[in-house]
């Protein structure tokens, strides 16, 4: 999508089999538009750890090439083949620790490990590893393009049942292309819809601790020249009431057999909202977002917990700099619950890379 008028992807390399992965500081934005570089598998841990990169997509992807650069890691060391593997093993290890919801993780690394563990040299496991992260980034980029093309169905026929011709859309946190390569889940029918010339305005819940919304969906959207409007999480019931949202589109960090989906903390109560108010609520979401392991979400997801000092404070601008200022008493107790779960009696459909899709477990097990 475009940044100044220029199309950005959210991580790339310059040539093949690099030594440096590049990507978008997004812990700065909105304020400020820096490309960072990835140098090791160190560097990747702490990116997906810290947020400088986030969104289920783009963690899987820089997963993957966190597991090729700790394979180059451990060729430069000159390790026997044994150690070899069992040093890239121990990051994957490391890899895994460091967001434990968003499922684009853990199934990134697996499928790396197990293109790596096939080939019999070292040379070839290099290549491996750098070959499957290229093709999960392409891959990612042609589902959001495919979830795009399919939810520009959706509406199109929301269009034609309206009188004012412009469709209201509400989402919350950001799946954005930010949050993942290029065009995003819940943002791709907007953005195909946009190059159709269909009229659209974005109500955007701000999605608190972080404010994903407001720092990053309506950053991406503004320099896509879509119209957006940023809200608080608690104004979304209203502005549903009062009739001006048509469709509710979210992304989803996990999604389970039973169509359960877990997102970003306030997607739950946002669904609520929405069956109250007859409007449809779909989550838009890869084949890659799906855990065919989980049957119980209330049970079997692990919902992380973050710093409370994400709570505790807020992040902006100030004086050209930014700051965090404290919110809360000093010694107040907080907790920083990252994600929830919407059931699936909530969800009028999925969007998928594959189609749309009821959230229905005898029609999500064909996926297979």
């Amino acid at each position: 999508m475009l940044v100044n008028g220029k199309h950005h992807i959210t991580i790339w390399t310059e040539k093949k089999y690099p030594s440096i992965i590049y990507t978008i500081d997004q812990n700065l934005l909105p304020h400020k538009f820096e490309i960072i570089e990835l140098k090791s598998s160190s560097d990747i841990i702490s990116a997906i750890k810290n947020m400088t990169v986030r969104g289920a997509p783009l963690i899987g992807v820089t997963a993957a090439y966190g597991i090729f650069l700790a394979a180059k890691e451990a060729y430069a060391k000159n390790l026997n083949i044994n150690r070899f593997d069992n040093y890239i093993y121990r990051k994957s290890e490391q890899i895994k620790s460091t967001r434990p919801t968003a499922v684009n993780l853990f199934n990134a690394v697996e499928n790396s490990l197990n293109q790596i563990y096939r080939e019999r040299t070292k040379v070839k496991k290099v290549e491996a590893a750098f070959v499957y992260a290229k093709y999960l980034s392409d891959y990612e980029i042609n589902s959001c393009r495919a979830i795009g093309k399919f939810g520009l169905n959706i509406l199109k026929n929301i269009l034609k049942r309206k009188k004012d011709k412009t469709i209201n859309i509400l989402t919350h946190c950001n799946a954005g292309w930010l949050g993942c390569i290029d065009y995003g889940t819940a943002t791709a029918p907007i953005y195909f819809a946009h190059k159709e010339k269909i009229n659209l305005h974005v109500w955007i819940e701000e999605t608190r601790p972080r404010n994903q919304g407001a720092g990053l969906t309506a950053w991406e959207l503004m320099h896509n020249n879509i119209d957006c409007t940023v809200i608080t999480d608690n104004a979304g019931g209203y502005v549903m009431q009062k009739g001006m949202v048509d469709i509710v589109i979210v992304g989803s960090d996990r999604t389970t057999f039973n169509g359960e989906v877990c997102n970003k903390i306030g997607t739950y109560k946002t669904a609520l909202a929405a069956k109250d108010n007859n409007i449809p609520f779909y989550a838009a979401l890869p084949v890659t977002s799906f855990d065919f392991k989980i049957k119980d979400a209330m049970k079997e997801i692990p919902i992380e917990e973050r710093n409370g000092k994400e709570v505790s404070h807020i992040r902006g601008l100030y004086k050209e700099k930014i700051i965090n200022a404290r919110i809360t008493p000093q010694k107040c107790k907080v907790r920083n619950f990252s994600f929830d779960i919407t059931p699936s009696k909530l969800v009028t459909a999925l969007i998928t890379d594959k189609g749309i899709i009821k959230p229905d477990v005898r029609i999500i097990k064909k996926l297979i």
